[in-house]
């Protein structure tokens, strides 16, 4: 369970179309946790991740507003 950041504040990054759904949320840090995973084997490096957890590391992504829903 995320405590920190909150999910209520995650939600509302997503962007204006996927405000407040927790669903598009769990896709999206999962999708882009995968992704720091990845970069992460492919570099060899645990760098990427900042001595976080790949979830963790998304959720924050996500609540800096680096990371946003798109409809695509």
């Amino acid at each position: 369970m995320i405590n920190e950041p909150p999910i209520d504040v995650l939600t509302d990054n997503l962007g204006d179309k996927y405000k407040g759904s927790k669903y598009v949320l769990c896709v999206i840090a999962a999708k882009r946790a995968r992704q720091l995973i990845d970069v992460t084997k492919s570099q060899n490096s645990t760098a990427v991740l900042e001595d976080k957890k790949p979830l963790t590391a998304a959720a924050y992504e996500i609540y800096n507003g680096k990371v946003t829903a798109v409809n695509g």
